[in-house]
């Protein structure tokens, strides 16, 4: 439909006001909701990340985007939850504990809810014991954990111990990331996944929903 190809091009751009205007025309046109979710604001956000990856476009252009679909987003939502459409997945994110970095953390959300994760963002600072017990009470599927300073990186490893030892392990991923971490790092601490940027982290997000649990 013209009004989804419209509303993905407006993604691209950052139009806020815009993306709201064509969600609402949308609605009122009884588009379906997974359409818009699927052209609308993925496709934007698709074409967001490919201008990412091939350097068209940095931080700032995806932020604004990814702001305009959450804008958009606030609109749909009682629409998911009327036709029970079912989301990708469920993230509880947050900065680790001793960390109060967000801009990177948020971004992650962000990219992750345009792209049909239910999103649980606890902010900084949040020891295991909060990333444990939101994972528990919203059944999620994944943990995706920040830090930007070497000094708290290690508290994810403290972290993931702790989970494993909560037996979440059974059911849920963890995510790390941040200016800090690296694969290797990643992988010594026993995460599921690192992503350098909100581009991968979505990527890696999908991928490991299509990964049986440890």
């Amino acid at each position: 439909m013209d009004i989804l190809k419209h509303l993905s091009t407006k993604v691209v751009d950052g139009n806020i006001n815009e993306v709201k205007e064509l969600v609402q025309k949308a609605i009122e046109r009884k588009v379906d909701v997974q359409e818009i979710m699927n052209e609308g604001f993925i496709g934007g956000l698709d074409v967001v990340s490919a201008k990412y990856t091939a350097g068209e476009f940095f931080l700032p252009e995806m932020l604004v985007s990814a702001m305009a679909v959450t804008a958009g987003l606030e609109l749909l939502k009682s629409l998911v939850n009327k036709y029970g459409i079912k989301p990708e997945g469920t993230v509880v994110a947050g900065t680790v504990e001793g960390d109060l970095h967000d801009i990177g953390k948020r971004m992650v959300c962000m990219m992750c809810e345009g792209h049909g994760f239910t999103v649980i963002d606890l902010g900084t600072d949040v020891p295991a014991e909060e990333f444990i017990k939101a994972a528990m009470a919203n059944q999620a599927d994944i943990i995706a954990m920040s830090a930007l300073l070497s000094t708290t990186r290690a508290n994810m490893e403290d972290i993931i111990r702790k989970i494993r030892d909560s037996g979440l392990c059974q059911q849920i991923k963890i995510m790390v990331g941040g200016a800090c971490i690296t694969q290797d790092f990643a992988d010594g601490i026993g995460a599921d996944g690192y992503a350098p940027n909100a581009v991968l982290a979505v990527k890696k997000a999908k991928e490991l929903m299509r990964v049986s649990s440890c």
